[in-house]
C-alpha cells in the first residue's frame, strides 16, 4: 500500500514528523502487511541506469532509519515489530501499544537467544563479537545465532545502539536505553 499522496519526504525533518503523525511505520513496503511505511513515503529519486550506488532513495530510506532514533532518542524508536521486519514508532506508540504487545521475558526466550542476553547484559557488544563469541565458524550455530538475535529484537530485551559515532551495529540491553518503557 503506498503512503497516502501528503507524505512526500525529502529530508530527515520530514522523516521525523512523518513517523510522530503514523506512530508506528515499517522501513520498506509489504504487500503482505500494508501499512504506513518509509520507502513509499519518500519523494527521492530512485537509483537510475548507469548511476553509481545506491541511488538518493534507498541511500536516505537507509541512512534515515539509523538517524532518526540517533536525533530523536526522545521521541523515535527503531527496531523489529512483531513479525520481525525493521519499524520505526514514537515512544509513546512504544510504551503503550508495542512494548505490551509484545515484550516476553528473556528466561522465555530460547537457550541461545539466553546466551546472547547473557553477554549483552555485562556491556554493549557488536553483533560480529557476538557471532563469533557465540557461533564461531559452524554454520549451524551462525543460523541459530540470527534467529536468537531476531527472537531477542522482537521480544524487546536488545536494542541498537544509537550512538551515531559506532560504524558497527552494537547491541544493549533494551531496558538500558529505555529505562522508563515497561516498568510503568
Amino acid at each position: 500500500m503506498k503512503a497516502p499522496r501528503k507524505y512526500r519526504l525529502k529530508t530527515l525533518a520530514q522523516a521525523q514528523a512523518f513517523v510522530v503523525a503514523v506512530g508506528k511505520c515499517a522501513i520498506f513496503a509489504d504487500r503482505k502487511k500494508p501499512g504506513p511505511n518509509l520507502w513509499d513515503a519518500v519523494d527521492l529519486p530512485e537509483k537510475q541506469p548507469g548511476e553509481k550506488g545506491w541511488g538518493k532513495k534507498i541511500g536516505a530510506v537507509w541512512s534515515w532509519k539509523n538517524q532518526l532514533p540517533a536525533e530523536f532518542p526522545d521521541e523515535i524508536f527503531y527496531g523489529k515489530d512483531e513479525h520481525g521486519k525493521a519499524a520505526l514508532m514514537t515512544l509513546e506508540y512504544l510504551a503503550k501499544t508495542h512494548y505490551p504487545k509484545v515484550h516476553q521475558p528473556v528466561e522465555e526466550c530460547s537457550v541461545m537467544a539466553r546466551k546472547i542476553y547473557s553477554l549483552v547484559k555485562v556491556e554493549p557488544v557488536t553483533t560480529t563479537v557476538l557471532r563469533n563469541t557465540v557461533a564461531g565458524k559452524d554454520k549451524a550455530l551462525r543460523a541459530a545465532f540470527a534467529k536468537a538475535m531476531l527472537e531477542l529484537q522482537v521480544t524487546l530485551n536488545i536494542v541498537r545502539s544509537n550512538a551515531p559515532e559506532l560504524e558497527s551495529d552494537t547491541w544493549l540491553r533494551f531496558a538500558e536505553l529505555y529505562p522508563g518503557i515497561g516498568r510503568m
